[in-house]
């Protein structure tokens, strides 16, 4: 079309993966666009500020295991504010169970040994398993598909309390479900980066790494306040006008890039919400992650500030709970109510800060999906993002990088 710009690639969408996909073909010389109708950059990983306050769309946290993460992140800059890696659990008989890794903290290993929240028993049956997953290669892993996590660690002989108790409350929040119906061959390597690594935010806040892969691009690439409503072919239809490329890459989240790129295979997507309270006085001085071992409304719940005092601009407080599931599920009323029992204090006093609702926060990994998904579509047409690996951090910026790589081979690039 004449006048219309005309460029070697457009990339729609500025989360992690279009970021590292658009990253790396800028490095291969290539004359690169990137486009996203938000104000910045990020896509799900973002940090609002509400009075002061740092509030994440969700709860999110980074993982130092992760390989395309420690390639990709400046980590001295983001400081990571680290949390314990265990968790406490409010059980049914009202008692605030301590569950830890021995090995990443020796100091909570005598009370993790001797707390009654599990039998002994299923202890030693979690180590054995855990052991085993350490001791597979991640690509083995990655092979074994064919069952979900709840049939995989039925197999293993841990089923009954240790599920009920433990592993179904703790994954659940990261999974974004709670019947376990994801692929084994994911939970498994969840387990691997949870058991390896650390867990943390970082000081400004989970929007600082996408704004620092952004701050890493050449001038003029990004345009943010772009929206796209149209792919057709190799022509990109924008609010202000159509623009061309030799390649496409569909970088955004699997329903709107379904809606982009017609006969996609899309997932459904699992809905996150996640309340920020400022209680007078904060509930826990520990780092550790509040689950529920009865099945509540809420998956998990963490006073943020205990690790990242930045988030809050004046010393105050901040707790994050998050709910499986839209907003209107659950009431505030609830919430508060279930907040009361899981840190033991009451709640009435807690002044509701901000809700963050996110429809489209997780694509489904179910038993059968391949860890792996084709990113070339057809000549010259691409997608990339979390729903073509895995609903990870790891995922998305690992598609990014296979993105950028098949497309410069398509194009020829040195």
């Amino acid at each position: 079309m004449i006048g219309v710009p005309v460029h070697d690639v457009v990339v729609v969408g500025a989360g992690l993966s279009g970021l590292r996909a658009t990253r790396l073909l800028c490095r291969r010389g290539l004359d690169v666009v990137l486009l996203d109708g938000a104000d910045r950059p990020g896509g799900r990983m973002v940090t609002d500020l509400v009075d002061g306050f740092r509030c994440d769309r969700g709860f999110q946290v980074l993982n130092t295991s992760y390989p395309a993460l420690r390639t990709t992140a400046d980590m001295h800059a983001l400081a990571l504010r680290p949390f314990e890696p265990g968790a406490a659990i409010r059980g049914a008989d009202g008692a605030l169970h301590t569950f830890a890794n021995p090995f990443r903290r020796p100091s909570l290993a005598w009370a993790t040994a001797t707390d009654g929240l599990l039998p002994l028993v299923d202890k030693a049956k979690l180590v054995a398993w855990t052991a085993r997953v350490l001791a597979t290669p991640p690509a083995r892993t990655a092979r074994g598909i064919d069952r979900s996590a709840a049939q995989d660690l039925a197999a293993a002989g841990l089923d009954g309390a240790v599920v009920e108790r433990f592993l179904r409350p703790f994954l659940s929040g990261v999974l974004g479900e709670s019947a376990l119906s994801t692929s084994a061959a994911f939970v498994r390597l969840l387990w691997r980066s949870f058991a390896l690594g650390t867990i943390g935010v970082p000081d400004a806040g989970m929007g600082a790494f996408p704004a620092q892969l952004a701050a890493g691009l050449p001038d003029g690439v990004l345009r943010l306040g772009r929206r796209v409503s149209a792919v057709r072919g190799h022509t990109v239809l924008t609010d202000d006008g159509p623009i061309e490329a030799r390649a496409v890459v569909v970088a955004t989240d699997a329903v709107t890039a379904g809606a982009l790129l017609p006969g996609l295979d899309v997932p459904p997507m699992h809905a996150l919400t996640t309340w920020y309270h400022l209680p007078p006085v904060a509930p826990a001085s520990t780092t550790l992650l509040h689950l529920d071992a009865t099945g509540g409304p809420i998956a998990n719940t963490a006073v943020l500030t205990a690790a990242a005092p930045s988030y809050s601009p004046d010393g105050r407080a901040l707790v994050s709970s998050t709910h499986l599931g839209p907003a209107d599920r659950v009431g505030e009323v609830t919430v508060r109510r279930e907040l009361a029992r899981l840190y033991g204090v009451p709640t009435d006093d807690w002044a509701h800060l901000h809700t963050a609702e996110v429809v489209r926060a997780l694509p489904s990994f179910r038993a059968g999906h391949p860890v792996r998904r084709p990113v070339e579509l057809a000549d010259g047409i691409f997608v990339a993002g979390d729903h073509r690996d895995t609903p990870s951090t790891q995922g998305a910026l690992v598609s990014g990088r296979r993105t950028a790589s098949a497309v410069a081979t398509a194009l020829g690039a040195p």
